[in-house]
């Protein structure tokens, strides 16, 4: 019976990343951290190249990427097209050469064959309606080698959902697993991006069974692994972090680096990013322009929280009220009405109806017609 099960595989959606665009950092949720890396607290030691697979399916799927809280609809359309019967899966199509740039056939082999048997087992979720469905698979199943340069695999509605559905999640540069070759400084990396910004403290014992290492005093610890791990992160990440330690306690804490040097960068970053004052004034726009809607159109605190949220923080979102904002000016001088004669909650009301079309009348709408963005 669980045969046959397994071979009932049913293919719901598919993606492939058909622009080849690099992004400069990706989202990743702080459950499937826990429970694919960090499984009881122990990160697992995943080859350098299947990091490269994961951090390529998150890079593929980001755009779809949700905070329940943001868009609840959109959860309730998850679980339609994905979790109403066992054995749901996507179907995702990657570049060899995004997994192995040397072009070593034998490394993209082994980094699929590593993820389809790395905690392969069946899964049992609960859907919103109360009807357990069940996956059977590790994070990816039946990957299929493209002699054409492309690999072809499914993924479980299961894992899928912990990738896409993200009430916390923390950036990471995409970068990373190409310009550090040290898995564990990468899984570290990972890990530095959830701790507090404040730090923590841990004893060795319990770093070395987290990471997978056997020193025999907080002293090796500190100048063999986070010694390395340091120069490793400040020279390629934005996330770094001091150290120190007090007989087997180790304290860690967190600081952003400098901006990681050009060469380090995709091109994509290189050109929308030229130096973190770059960024700073990009961020400063956003402020500057969210306080531009708040007076101007009479906007309350409370009314501008899921506003300020969507527009700051999810760049997808932000350039679509861009786009209806523009539409609202051009409806309103057709109508010979001015747009601030729309205040507070209607305003609102009015970009969010726009919102709702324009959204629509695109690709993403046509698979997930209430899958838009709510700002109010």
């Amino acid at each position: 019976m669980a045969i046959q099960e397994k071979d009932l595989r049913l293919i719901r959606k598919e993606f492939e990343n058909k622009t080849e665009k690099i992004p400069e950092r990706i989202r990743i949720g702080n459950q499937f951290v826990d429970d694919f890396i960090f499984e009881d607290h122990e990160a697992a030691d995943i080859p350098i190249n299947a990091l490269r697979v994961i951090f390529n399916i998150i890079s593929i799927i980001s755009n779809e990427q949700f905070r329940p809280e943001d868009r609840p609809k959109q959860l309730s359309l998850f679980d339609e097209e994905f979790e109403t019967e066992n054995n749901v899966f996507a179907s995702i199509k990657i570049k060899n050469n995004k997994i192995s740039p040397s072009g070593s056939t034998k490394q993209v082999i082994a980094a699929y064959e590593f993820l389809a048997k790395f905690k392969m087992t069946w899964y049992k979720s609960m859907n919103s309606k109360g009807k357990e469905i069940k996956t059977f698979g590790g994070l990816i199943s039946t990957p299929s080698y493209d002699k054409r340069g492309y690999t072809t695999f499914l993924v479980s509605s299961y894992w899928l959902k912990k990738l896409l559905v993200i009430p916390e999640y923390n950036y990471v540069l995409y970068n990373l697993v190409y310009n550090i070759r040290n898995n564990k400084h990468i899984i570290f990396a990972i890990w530095l991006s959830k701790i507090p910004e404040n730090g923590t403290v841990l004893k060795l014992s319990t770093l070395n069974k987290k990471f997978g290492l056997n020193y025999k005093s907080a002293n090796d610890f500190c100048f063999k692994f986070l010694k390395q791990v340091r120069i490793s992160l400040n020279k390629y990440n934005t996330l770094s972090f001091n150290y120190k330690y007090r007989k087997d306690s180790i304290f860690i804490i967190p600081y952003n680096t400098k901006a990681v040097s050009d060469h380090n960068l995709s091109v994509n970053t290189r050109d929308q990013l030229k130096s973190r004052e770059a960024y700073l004034n990009q961020r400063e726009k956003i402020t500057r322009r969210l306080v531009y809607f708040r007076k101007r159109y009479g906007l309350q605190k409370h009314e501008m929280i899921q506003f300020t949220h969507q527009y700051k923080n999810i760049p997808q979102t932000r350039e679509l009220i861009e786009k209806v904002f523009k539409e609202f000016i051009k409806i309103n001088r057709l109508k010979g009405i001015k747009s601030t004669e729309f205040q507070g909650k209607l305003f609102l009301n009015e970009i969010q109806k726009l919102i709702i079309d324009i959204y629509r009348n695109t690709k993403m709408g046509e698979l997930l017609p209430n899958g838009y963005p709510m700002i109010i």
